[in-house]
């Protein structure tokens, strides 16, 4: 298999846009040439449509897996493993959110609460802060475990709401006091 231009262009994106979302170069290419492939592929197929070497293939599928990004797809009559990713985007969104939530907002979460729990009360400044930091994420992953319930339908329907909904609450904030506050 031998990528497109335009994949090609795609597949080195994505590659230099994995390193400022904290994955590798490589991983990030893997990524954008399963997704961009109609047919799952196999680990073979992607060392050669890449130009890299079986470990970092090997490395990269890891990685993905990891992240539940990729499936293992198996082919009838044939032994080697296949990797695809879903073909619902809702599905791949919603699975790299909940993936950075498990891996970088709930561990800091459990350490601001473990702050505040052996907090002396020596230092009112930082422990006010780390306070109204845990506040704030408790709040946002509030908002996080809502959408995740939510049903693709109307999770973009909302979505498509955007800015008419903020003016609903610029509007109600006469009447509702609390909304006038920003509470």
């Amino acid at each position: 298999m031998r990528p497109t231009p335009l994949q090609q262009e795609f597949i080195l994106h994505f590659g230099e846009m994995g390193s400022r979302w904290g994955i590798n170069r490589t991983v990030g290419q893997i990524y954008a040439l399963l997704f961009l492939s109609e047919a799952p592929l196999n680990a073979e197929t992607i060392t050669k449509a890449l130009n890299i070497s079986r470990s970092n293939t090997s490395m990269g599928l890891k990685e993905l897996q990891s992240w539940n990004l990729v499936r293992l797809k198996h082919i009838p009559d044939d032994r080697r493993d296949y990797f695809t990713t879903p073909e619902d985007l809702w599905e791949i969104v919603r699975t790299l959110i909940a993936e950075r939530k498990k891996r970088e907002i709930d561990p800091t979460l459990t350490k601001l609460r473990e702050l505040e729990m052996t907090a002396s009360g020596g230092d009112t400044y930082a422990e006010a802060r780390i306070s109204e930091l845990r506040e704030l994420i408790e709040m946002m992953t509030g908002f996080y475990d809502d959408m995740e319930r939510l049903e693709t339908v109307r999770l973009v329907k909302l979505l498509t709401l955007g800015s008419r909904i903020s003016g609903l609450i610029e509007k109600a904030g006469g009447a509702l006091p609390a909304l006038a506050k920003g509470h």
